[in-house]
């Protein structure tokens, strides 16, 4: 099945404040002469029928370096940097406005996703009951780059209205598959957070993909 597109709309989360950047919007970031938002969008592109950014807010200082881009831009469904769990739900609202069943969402700091991603994820959540997958590797969860079915909206609203902020929490307390992705060097959900992990994305660059 390499090459086939999951039947679902990616939702790249690119509404971080970028404080352990000084500040600097993680997406556009230079990596090996492309930003990171691009090289998101490039993966999710390869793997999803359909792909959206999220941003924390809807201001023209915040699309701006976005809208060249022609893709859909969903602010936050809750105000005030409620963190990526608004970001999935505006996606998710999205997704079922658009048809879809299901959302893969994905960090805009990921630059070494894996082309498998998003039909692995899909795969797991056929045999899920909650229909919700999340990648790990490395003894690590990563819980925003998740698969979700669109009929969690309302449960996730809710979570969000009671002040529930982590990702990880209402993945446990709903119940979540987990995808396992092994490698050697390279951690394939390796993100760009400091000027340290752009200096190391810089050197994997020119690293050959693992088998």
């Amino acid at each position: 099945m390499t090459g086939a597109k999951a039947p679902v709309l990616g939702l790249i989360i690119a509404g971080g404040l970028g404080r352990r950047m000084g500040g600097t919007s993680k997406a556009t970031l230079d990596l090996g002469g492309v930003r990171l938002i691009d090289r998101a969008i490039c993966a999710a592109q390869a793997q999803c029928q359909a792909v959206a950014i999220n941003l924390h807010d809807a201001t023209p200082e915040m699309q701006a370096p976005f809208a060249p881009l022609g893709l859909p831009l969903l602010p936050d469904a809750l105000p005030g940097h409620a963190g990526p769990l608004a970001g999935v739900l505006a996606g998710l609202d999205y997704a079922e406005e658009k048809g879809f069943n299901a959302l893969l969402s994905l960090p805009c700091d990921c630059p070494f996703l894996p082309d498998d991603l998003a039909l692995r994820l899909y795969e797991a959540t056929q045999k899920s009951a909650t229909g919700l997958a999340c990648a790990a590797s490395g003894g690590r969860t990563h819980h925003i780059v998740a698969l979700w079915p669109t009929r969690l909206r309302e449960k996730l609203r809710r979570a969000l209205d009671e002040g529930l902020r982590k990702v990880g929490q209402f993945q446990q307390e709903t119940g979540c598959a987990q995808v396992e992705w092994f490698f050697r060097t390279r951690d394939p959900f390796f993100n760009v957070n400091t000027p340290e992990d752009l200096l190391q994305a810089r050197e994997w660059l020119t690293m050959r993909p693992e088998p």
